[in-house]
């Protein structure tokens, strides 16, 4: 029987180890798990820590145990030390502090990513925690049931950040953002990130921009927080969410290599520079669909997809990753934000001619009760009509994410915007119009673009 070994049991892990399964129902692939939580959807840590979601265990995609009716072997608390990619070996630490070699004849590495860690003195204080696995989430909860704090500080505004302030306030702790740059969740621009400040402020968050955080302290029972341009703030617990770095511990030595921002490099089979070794997820690089070369992306959904793909590849499949677009999605109290494909100014700078244009329109037919206006910024290329990306921002329950996953679509397709129109959306007037906002966005794009030539 072949030996498939699967490091991490996350996203693309036990996506990769259901799906050797689908393939071949004779092999039962090992995943080392790190810790005890294998499947749980890191994505939803957020929404714990608010109290929306009461119990932790609800955050599971699937149970343990369900993973392994399926077939898949999970050894839990193991967590790779070395990987020998000449003689098929990994070197594992056990609970029980024991080392283990596992032999294997495919491999797939899907460890995922840690918590950057800024240049901050006092990272290390109680009360200030990084955010990125369930045991972070844990200590979190704890302080927050143990310590009652009345104020919390978040350093960094992005998609963690902006949650984490929505899930705190929900906690009736009293919020400050501290983000080095300009404006507040950089994956949008800077109007539309000023929106999300407005709202962050309505809901009495404090949003300090053009500030870095250098050094954190204690102070009389509470923590005291310095930086740049004479900031100071005192608070009861600190989150840190500037972002996350590929884990590539295991493969130090090993002669993997690395591509863009250090993570494993890989082309779009999910293949290492070794034969029968797959790297997937968020330790892995991005083929992009749009700029067509490799970047590093981090997301959920693309780890999904990476982990199926690397599994069916690693029982000798030929399958190729399709790419990603970046489309993301995040709630902020009761505002929504999307995006998809390249703002105007990644597409300049990727050598498109970009032109963007701004339309605002009724989520639904506006006679029909309520009724609330979104906002969507088409970007598309002047020299061909074809769409780059799109943005959009509206009330929760406009149905911002599905209709910016429209644009995906066409993203993907490499559709021109005019096209945009001819596709057969769905209409009722409490939930959309005969043209959908997304068709209202595109033709507007086109007599503007019409105008110009």
């Amino acid at each position: 029987m072949q030996r498939l070994l699967i490091i991490g049991g996350s996203d693309a892990g036990i996506s990769a180890a259901l799906r050797a399964r689908e393939l071949d129902r004779g092999i039962r692939p090992t995943v080392l798990v790190s810790d005890r939580f294998p499947n749980y959807s890191i994505c939803g840590l957020p929404f714990f820590l608010s109290g929306e979601v009461t119990d932790f265990r609800d955050l599971a995609h699937r149970k343990a145990e369900d993973i392994e009716k399926e077939g898949a072997q999970l050894l839990l608390e193991h967590r790779a030390e070395k990987i020998d990619a000449a003689q098929h070996v990994v070197t594992v630490s056990t609970p029980d502090g024991e080392r283990k070699e596992y032999p294997f004849d495919r491999l797939i590495i899907a460890t995922g990513a840690i918590s950057t860690r800024p240049p901050i003195q006092g990272l290390d204080l109680p009360g200030v925690f990084l955010l990125r696995w369930m045991q972070d989430s844990f200590a979190v909860q704890q302080w927050m049931t143990d310590r009652r704090p009345g104020s919390a500080m978040i350093i960094g505004a992005g998609y963690i950040g902006m949650e984490m302030a929505d899930a705190l306030t929900h906690r009736g702790i009293s919020v400050t953002v501290v983000e080095y740059a300009p404006n507040v969740l950089q994956a949008v621009d800077p109007d539309f990130g000023e929106s999300v400040r407005a709202k962050l402020e309505a809901h009495i968050v404090k949003v300090v921009l053009g500030v870095g955080v250098d050094s954190i302290s204690s102070k009389n029972g509470r923590l005291l927080a310095t930086g740049s341009q004479g900031f100071h703030l005192t608070t009861d617990m600190v989150i840190v969410a500037v972002g996350c770095t590929p884990m590539t511990d295991p493969i130090h030595g090993s002669g993997i290599e690395t591509g863009v921002k250090n993570a494993i490099k890989v082309d779009r089979s999910l293949a290492t520079n070794f034969p029968d070794i797959y790297a997937a997820g968020d330790c892995a690089e991005t083929w992009h669909r749009l700029l067509g070369k490799s970047t590093y992306l981090p997301l959920g959904t693309t780890a999904h997809k990476q982990g199926r793909i690397a599994a069916e590849n690693a029982l000798g499949g030929k399958r190729l990753f399709q790419g990603t677009l970046g489309t993301q999605v995040v709630k902020i109290f009761d505002l929504v934000v999307g995006r998809t494909g390249l703002r105007e100014e990644e597409a300049k700078a990727a050598g498109f001619d970009p032109m963007s244009v701004d339309t605002e329109v009724w989520d639904h037919k506006a006679y029909y009760p309520g009724a609330k206006k979104m906002r969507i910024r088409l970007t598309g290329d002047r020299k061909n009509g074809r769409i780059l990306g799109a943005q959009m921002m509206g009330q929760y329950g406009s149905e911002v994410s599905k209709r910016i996953d429209v644009f995906a679509t066409a993203l993907y397709h490499g559709m021109e915007i005019e096209e945009i129109s001819d596709l057969d959306l769905s209409y009722t007037p409490p939930l959309s119009s005969p043209w959908d906002p997304v068709q209202v966005s595109s033709q507007a794009w086109m007599t503007r673009w019409r105008a110009n030539e």
